[in-house]
């Protein structure tokens, strides 16, 4: 395992993000999106892929049970990111120096690098909606030729005011098919059961965009 830190102060992404309000929510153990075991959806696609060497990237990592469960099959190039430090002091802990994945304290936007695999869960929809264009352009500009973002995104508004933000399929399918080929995006029919019939499963390839 390696670690690295992103300074947040040099970021006015990372302002916007407003790390003291995440790493409140850890120090009060205040998870509610937690679901305490990796998502049911993702755990589906994981067993399906047979590349051990993929890098794989998941940002807003949070306690990261699909990093786990990539760990625990084999993977061997995963990278995780998250703004709040003690969450990553307690993954550092968690993963024990295990030499197959990269524990980065700091901003997704200030984050460089190439991956094959972004993979998004309750990353997304804790962004504010004004920063939704920027993390589409950065997921583009952080994969591979021909990588692949995939995840869980919200089919669905929420009556309090976010994090976390909603959204639709329609908003969705706009704001991604410029960059990415869209392969799937569709209704999750295995989502943990607290997020059934509320969540769109979505496989976005990265397109080749002419200069």
């Amino acid at each position: 395992m390696s670690d690295n830190t992103i300074d947040p102060s040099k970021n006015k992404e990372m302002q916007t993000l407003d790390q003291a309000f995440w790493e409140n929510r850890y120090l009060l153990n205040e998870t509610g999106w937690d679901l305490g075991e990796v998502s049911p959806p993702l755990k589906a696609y994981i067993d399906q892929l047979t590349d051990k060497n993929l890098r794989i990237l998941i940002p807003g990592c949070g306690n990261t049970y699909e990093a786990e469960y990539l760990l625990n099959n084999g993977f061997t190039n995963i990278t995780v990111i998250d703004i709040s430090p003690t969450l990553i002091e307690n993954l550092k802990t968690k993963f024990n120096n295990n030499i197959n994945i990269k524990i980065i304290l700091g901003d997704f936007f200030a984050l460089e690098g190439a991956f094959d695999l972004i993979i998004e869960q309750t990353f997304f929809c804790a962004l504010d909606r004004t920063l939704r264009q920027l993390y589409c352009d950065k997921m583009y500009s952080l994969l591979s030729n021909n990588g692949k973002l995939v995840g869980l995104l919200f089919n669905r508004e929420f009556e309090a005011a976010g994090p976390p933000f909603g959204g639709c399929e329609e908003e969705y399918r706009q704001l991604f098919s410029e960059k990415f080929d869209i392969i799937t995006l569709a209704n999750s029919y295995n989502s943990f059961f607290k997020r059934a019939n509320s969540e769109l499963f979505t496989i976005f390839k990265k397109k080749k965009i002419a200069a």
